[in-house]
């Protein structure tokens, strides 16, 4: 069998046209179909939410450690969330969590799905991540840097160990129990298995734990569909592209462009036929704002997970690459919706959530 792959232009760049064959390009395992995947995505209401982590946590381990999780913050905001018409959040999972501690990461990650089934929100899940910093320890995390944008984010598996094929029989441990343990919870909207492969110079070198992940996924066959979202359309990022597109589910996809950029992406996403879903958007610094874009993915019924949540320890509210040491505020916010005490960093941006959501104000 052989699958032929479109040619995407998007933001002037191309992702190549190929044909290639079903050894090389799939993992083994049935890929769901455009009849499937869209039938799934009938059922769901238009999902909207944020990429999440509660204000206490700097990054996923903090976030999932026995010792630092903050079950009573998640509670509060994902009671803001709900307020404001969410019903999805993309979570990061991470395996140092898992490892230090299997049965007490799966009872947290439960405790998690309970609170977010209390307040209406089905969460995806997250396993590796190329961003950010290389080197994860289980432990003490460290502290924020003043106005310096994820200053403590850790890479899953980290950096060199995404390409150390001696570990990767126990991350395949940690990702088919997890997926295991959660495959038929309906709490779970679906599965995000790797964040920005290629990210942080990787390129290609992602590629050999970008198709483990895949493989480990096919072999256990969730209810739910995987997907791993496209991110970086230049040329040297093709051959990830096309596994990506050949192997997810669900499109996901990332885009920080302004409206106009963003609706021709999604035009030229939809010529593969299948559901699509924006897991990171909104920058304001960069136009992409609830105000310009939400609206359109609504219109192109696009599922709208926007990075950023709660002014929290993450300093996500600080551009990527404007960081501002005195840990001043910014003229304007580059992620989060909500201030640290649960008001609106912008009250029009909510009042059009809620509007686009359908609660009542």
């Amino acid at each position: 069998m052989k699958l032929k792959i479109l040619t995407l232009i998007i933001a002037g760049v191309t992702l190549t046209t190929t044909t290639f064959s079903q050894s090389k390009a799939i993992a083994p395992g049935k890929v769901w179909s455009a009849e499937k995947a869209n039938a799934w995505y009938k059922q769901q209401p238009w999902l909207v939410g944020a990429d999440y982590i509660p204000a206490s946590a700097i990054n996923q381990l903090e976030m999932w450690q026995a010792d630092t999780f903050d079950a009573g913050t998640i509670d509060k905001e994902l009671g803001w969330a709900e307020g404001i018409g969410m019903n999805t959040m993309r979570v990061f999972l991470h395996s140092l969590a898992y490892k230090a501690d299997p049965t007490g990461f799966k009872s947290r990650v439960n405790q998690f799905l309970a609170i977010a089934n209390k307040h209406h929100i089905r969460p995806l899940f997250v396993f590796f991540d190329d961003c950010w910093n290389k080197v994860p320890q289980i432990g003490k995390q460290p502290e924020k840097k003043l106005g310096i944008h994820n200053s403590g984010w850790m890479q899953d598996p980290g950096d060199p160990a995404y390409k150390e094929t001696a570990g990767y029989p126990a991350l395949e441990i940690y990702v088919k129990d997890v997926l295991k343990t959660f495959s038929h919870d309906k709490r779970i909207l679906l599965w995000d298995l790797y964040n920005e492969p290629g990210n942080s110079g990787k390129v290609g070198t992602s590629m050999p734990l970008l198709a483990q992940i895949f493989t480990w996924a096919r072999a256990v066959n969730p209810d739910q569909p995987v997907t791993a979202g496209l991110w970086n359309w230049s040329e040297k990022f093709s051959e990830l592209n096309r596994f990506q597109l050949a192997n997810s589910d669900v499109i996901s996809y990332h885009c920080y462009d302004s409206p106009e950029q963003h609706l021709r992406t999604i035009e030229l996403l939809k010529l593969f036929g299948k559901p699509l879903v924006c897991t990171e958007y909104m920058a304001r610094p960069r136009n992409s704002t609830f105000i310009n874009t939400l609206p359109i993915l609504k219109k192109q019924n696009v599922a709208a997970i926007n990075w950023g949540f709660v002014d929290g320890k993450t300093n996500t509210k600080y551009a990527w690459s404007k960081p501002m040491p005195d840990g001043g505020e910014p003229e304007l916010w580059f992620h989060e919706i909500f201030k640290a005490d649960g008001s609106p960093y912008k009250k029009e941006e909510t009042d059009l959530i809620k509007e686009l959501t359908g609660v009542k104000q």
